[in-house]
């Protein structure tokens, strides 16, 4: 069956409503604006969307005003892009230019802004970079005295968090696309071929199948489990009786899914086919614990105990899921102690992994959007028995 492709970019209701929502907070919050560097943010305000963002060269600034459409201080190079979004206010400098890369230009952006609060949101928390130099920011801060510029970051890791039935719909689709080819993989390849051919014939699958990148695609394997799940692949070659992880990040238009499978070669023991479906069940507890008004840490207590009651030793990943959408890894995490109550929206991943002997360990993944009800799955639920590769 094909799959219903969403359109590309979003309409300028989309970020008249993303502005609209920040602004309240940020009256909440008594912040006159908050400024952002990282692409991002920048993208989920303006709609920029460039691959420009891999030079490391220039800064790249959008402020959101307590009042009115953000403005863009960017380099002049660009600003025909910028010119495309739905942003009217963007001001340019011929970078790169150290000595003064944006600095003046953006200090002056913000002594313009209308001051009731004195303060200026910058996400310097946790899960955020700054992506301009340490000491031009240093510059920036100085030079708006006496407003003072604070810590948005839970601010703007919430409202992302939340998204809008066209954020669902990518990412949605980027699921399908991944879902497909890992159901198909088996078939492509077979005993004798390496991790790296493995994942090189994946990702060309997700490639053909519509996906526009598949920028994390990690792989590694054991015997009847693996001990490590974000190196790799190598030129290791499988032999029967191991099992491969593949986790990937796929991306439409922009926007993640983000899980994993198992395949097992040639034979699955009976200790490993026993933990890999207790990865499943635990899965499956999490999903049914997934609802509008449930917690983090009650998708975590809901899988952990699964687990634990089948015999998991331990899991040295730190959590059990994770936000997702316009980055791989967004906030909030699934742990025992994260308890960010759930809203209808949230894009959620359910990541249960457990050592189930030393040196052995297997995890499972899917993708969630939290619904009022319950959850709704985004990928294709995997089998409940590990895929074989012959």
């Amino acid at each position: 069956m094909s799959l219903t492709i969403p359109p590309r970019g979003f309409v300028m209701a989309e970020f008249e409503n993303r502005t609209a929502r920040a602004q309240k907070l940020m009256r909440e919050r008594g912040l006159d604006a908050i400024l952002l560097t990282t692409e991002p943010n920048v993208r989920y305000f303006t709609g920029f969307f460039t691959q420009f963002w891999h030079s490391p060269t220039r800064p790249w600034f959008c402020l959101v005003p307590a009042e009115g459409k953000p403005v863009a201080i960017i380099p002049g190079i660009g600003a025909a892009g910028m010119a495309a979004t739905w942003i009217d206010d963007i001001r340019t400098w011929q970078s790169p230019c150290p000595e003064d890369d944006g600095v003046s230009l953006l200090v002056q952006a913000i002594k313009e802004l209308p001051s009731r609060f004195g303060k200026i949101g910058m996400t310097l928390g946790p899960e955020s970079h700054l992506r301009m130099p340490a000491n031009n920011f240093a510059r920036v801060v100085a030079e708006i005295s006496p407003l003072e510029m604070v810590d948005c970051v839970q601010m703007v890791h919430y409202l992302r968090s939340v998204k809008s039935d066209a954020e669902i719909a990518k990412i949605h689709y980027a699921c399908q696309i991944a879902s497909d080819g890992y159901e198909a993989l088996p078939g492509k390849c077979s005993l004798g071929d390496s991790e790296r051919e493995i994942c090189q014939k994946l990702r060309a699958d997700f490639l053909a199948r519509g996906a526009d990148n598949s920028a994390f695609l990690t792989g590694g394997s054991g015997k009847g489990g693996y001990d490590d799940i974000i190196m790799g692949p190598t030129d290791r070659v499988p032999e029967s009786g191991d099992v491969m992880i593949i986790d990937t990040g796929t991306l439409y238009d922009g926007y993640y899914c983000d899980f994993d499978r198992n395949f097992a070669f040639g034979a699955i023991d009976d200790q490993t086919k026993r933990a890999h479906e207790v990865v499943w069940d635990a899965t499956e507890a999490g999903f049914n614990a997934a609802r509008a008004g449930a917690t983090t840490t009650d998708l975590y207590n809901a899988m952990w105990s699964v687990m634990e009651a089948g015999g998991a030793l331990g899991n040295d990943v730190g959590r059990l899921g994770h936000g997702l959408g316009i980055e791989l890894t967004e906030w909030p995490s699934n742990t025992d102690t994260d308890n960010t109550v759930l809203e209808a929206g949230m894009v959620m991943t359910l990541e249960p992994g457990m050592l189930f002997a030393p040196g052995r360990m297997l995890v499972h993944e899917e993708n969630i959007v939290i619904r009022e009800g319950g959850a709704e799955m985004l990928t294709k639920r995997a089998p409940k028995e590990m895929w074989v590769i012959d």
